[in-house]
């Protein structure tokens, strides 16, 4: 498929709305949204931050969830030449305390509230003075910088515009484009995306207009995506593979969205059925939440043909053979390289989609180099893997990050283990930091993970690396049985023993009900160490007593 020739995101509305604006963008519930409905409703709040007095480089907050007001807002926001900083609808007071201040923020757009979550109660603590005087009129404390939050919903404060009102309000300006230099570039900053990281609070990334488009499009060839697809969406639009992946590489390509607010397999099970969605984007717990579904037949899925997974081999099989995605694709990124910067092709044959996670994509090169002395490092063998071409320009606020990123070479160090094979392709082998050194020899806590969770009666596995006198290192395993299953430590250390090198295998093996996660459904490992380690010296003890 062409490329686009747009380089700024709102321009990318205008040139698809302009070959069909009828064309289904996306689906709401029982709405059907097309390009021409987006570019209009784009064009309204671009008027109505305009009459807010908001300027180019200005930054605008959507706590807002998969909805069509978190795309008509984040659109008319670039329009405006104003950068969009998406906020986690998990956020509690605490978080939102620092990401009301961090970027400065000059409009807010919220939900009033989502399921058990009520935002204007967060809010209230934070600006109580949204609650003491009409719009405009009332300044906050704590975020001088912020002049107006806007709220979609029926309970709005007294000193917040309520969304639908403020557009309405706005349509009575026609919108005209800006002259250039009012309204965006393409190498202007168009999100800022919260990620959590080595810091103690998460790290601000910044996205251009340009890369957005560019990589966006390229993840979308990699996966054969067409005009014709509709993309089941039940990721959020705030992490990078919601916004900078799944909506980039849909829009890029004239394709449309079925929008899932929050994820419910037995919802999401209905959607996709009646939508004949062709793509998703999907996840290993979501994946297994859907075939775990009591009411999931693969009668209701059969439309779904290609997709995104990340996982351990098995994950991406199960997404192939037991979902049906058959041209389900495996991916490689981070927030700082625009969600992915590699991606296996859909032809590839199963069995590499589900062992490496694909060539780098157009524009982008990958370097392995060893984490210590930065020697550049020959395929098939083990290093840090660091990226460039479509990478981050820096961290907001944070020059020292953005100083060490700046440093390397044009190059992202991603702090992760890989290795190239012989044809070029990514093999992703875990965190860098979660190596396991026994007995002088690296093991990867993934690989021995990917093997126990080959065993039919396991569900998760994780594997963590404890000090050891003798050796270095062990590993502990820490395992959860698939549900009615018996399954005992011994029987999974009998299985190792029986199948992989001997180093390899747990010195321990610890059966519980589940693993610590974050809210993304993302391992806490480093819950896991401290249990580890009290759990393998009370089991020395015990051998020596």
């Amino acid at each position: 498929m062409r490329s686009p020739l747009s380089r700024t995101l709102n321009d990318l509305l205008d040139e698809v709305a302009g070959t069909n604006p009828n064309r289904p963008a996306f689906y709401w519930q029982s709405q059907v949204v097309s390009y021409g409905r987006w570019q209009e409703q784009s064009q309204a709040v671009a008027g109505a931050l305009t009459g807010l007095g908001l300027r180019r480089g200005d930054a605008v907050g959507l706590l807002v969830s998969n909805r069509p007001e978190w795309l008509f807002a984040a659109f008319g926001a670039w329009r405006r030449g104003c950068t969009v900083v998406p906020f986690s609808t998990w956020s509690r007071t605490w978080d939102l305390e620092y990401l009301l201040g961090h970027p400065g923020l000059s409009v807010l757009v919220t939900l009033g509230a989502l399921r058990n979550q009520n935002y204007l109660e967060e809010l209230r603590v934070l600006v109580p003075e949204l609650w003491l005087a009409a719009p405009g009129e009332w300044r906050s404390e704590r975020f001088p910088e912020l002049k107006h939050v806007v709220v979609v919903g029926d309970e709005v404060p007294r000193g917040a515009l309520a969304y639908d009102a403020w557009l309405r309000d706005a349509g009575l300006r026609p919108w005209a484009d800006l002259p250039p230099g009012d309204g965006p570039s393409a190498i202007d900053v168009a999100c800022v995306l919260y990620t959590s990281g080595s810091t103690s609070r998460p790290k601000a990334v910044q996205l251009q207009h340009y890369a957005m488009i560019e990589n966006g499009f390229n993840i979308g060839e990699r996966q054969r995506m067409g005009s014709a697809d509709r993309v089941w969406l039940p990721v959020p639009l705030f992490w990078s593979y919601g916004s900078s992946n799944a909506l980039m590489a849909t829009l890029t390509h004239g394709a449309a969205l079925v929008l899932q607010e929050v994820f419910d397999a037995s919802k999401a099970l209905e959607l996709i059925e009646h939508h004949a969605c062709t793509v998703a984007y999907t996840l290993p717990t979501i994946t297994q939440a859907l075939i775990s579904h009591p009411n999931f037949q693969p009668e209701q899925v059969r439309s779904l043909a290609k997709g995104l997974t990340i996982g351990l081999p098995e994950d991406v099989r199960k997404a192939a053979e037991v979902l049906g995605i058959r041209g389900i694709c495996n991916i490689y990124g981070a927030t700082e390289t625009y969600g992915n910067c590699c991606v296996t092709s859909a032809d590839d044959p199963l069995s590499l989609r589900m062992e490496t996670q694909g060539e780098p994509l157009p524009g982008v090169t990958i370097r392995i180099r060893h984490p210590e002395s930065g020697e550049f490092l020959p395929a098939n063998t083990p290093g840090e893997i660091w990226v460039s071409g479509y990478i981050t320009p820096g961290y907001l606020r944070d020059q020292a990050t953005t100083a060490a990123l700046s440093a390397a070479e044009g190059f992202f160090r991603t702090g992760d283990l890989g290795q190239l094979d012989s044809s070029g392709r990514l093999h992703f082998l875990g965190r860098i930091s979660e190596v396991i050194k026994t007995k002088g020899i690296n093991v990867s806590p993934l690989e021995i993970e990917e093997f126990i969770c080959r065993h039919t009666a396991v569900a998760e596995a994780a594997v963590i690396g404890v000090a050891d006198a003798e050796d270095g290192q062990v590993a502990v395993a820490f395992v959860v049985p698939k549900a009615g299953g018996d399954l005992s430590a011994d029987a999974i250390r009998s299985y190792c023993l029986a199948h992989i090198a001997r180093y390899k295998v747990p010195a321990l093996v610890v059966i519980c009900d589940a693993l610590p996660k974050t809210a993304t459904n993302k391992l806490v490992r480093k819950e896991l160490v401290q249990e580890a380690t009290q759990r393998y010296q009370k089991a020395q003890e015990e051998l020596l007593s």
